[in-house]
C-alpha cells in the first residue's frame, strides 16, 4: 500500500515522502497514530501542490539572497575601534558587530551565525569577510577596520 508520510519516521522516511508499506503496518500502526495517509488521488495532488509552493519559495529566497550578495559587493562596511599605537586593535571585531553594524549603516539584516569570520579581527584595515546568505549563494563584503 502506498502511503504519504505525515513525520520523520527513523528507518522508514521523511515527512512528505511517498513509500510502499505493508497493508498491517499502515492500518495498524502508520495510520491510528496520524504518521501516515493514504496515497490516493485527491492526496498526491495536495502533496505535489505543497511540493511545487515550497520550491516557488525556494526560489523566491535564492533570488533575494543573489540581490542582497550583489549589494554586498559593492559595500565598504567601516568600522571604528579602539587600537594602539601600532595597529592593534584592543578586543577584537567580532561577527556580532559586524551584523550590527551592517545593519545600522545599510537595513541589511544578517545572522551572526552566517558570517564566515574564522576568529575576530585584531588588527586595522581591510578585510574581506564571507557571509553565507542562502544554500550556495555567498556573499563577499568589505570590512574596514579604523582606529577611532
Amino acid at each position: 500500500m502506498k502511503v504519504i508520510l505525515k513525520a520523520d519516521i527513523k528507518g522508514v522516511g521523511k515527512k512528505d515522502e511517498v513509500i510502499n508499506a505493508s497493508d498491517g503496518y499502515a492500518r495498524n500502526f502508520l495510520f491510528p497514530k496520524n504518521l501516515a495517509i493514504e496515497a490516493n488521488n485527491e492526496n498526491m495532488s495536495q502533496l505535489k501542490a505543497k511540493q511545487n509552493s515550497a520550491k516557488f519559495q525556494k526560489e523566491q529566497e535564492k533570488e533575494e539572497a543573489l540581490k542582497i550578495a550583489n549589494k554586498l559587493a559593492n559595500m565598504l562596511l567601516k568600522i571604528k575601534v579602539k587600537a594602539g599605537e601600532n595597529g592593534k586593535i584592543f578586543g577584537g571585531v567580532s561577527a556580532k558587530e559586524i551584523a550590527q553594524e551592517l545593519e545600522k549603516e545599510y537595513k541589511i539584516k544578517v545572522d551572526k551565525k552566517k558570517i564566515d569570520l574564522k576568529d575576530t579581527i585584531k588588527t586595522l584595515g581591510t578585510q574581506i569577510i564571507e557571509i553565507k546568505l542562502f544554500e550556495g549563494v555567498i556573499g563577499k563584503l568589505k570590512v574596514d577596520v579604523i582606529s577611532e
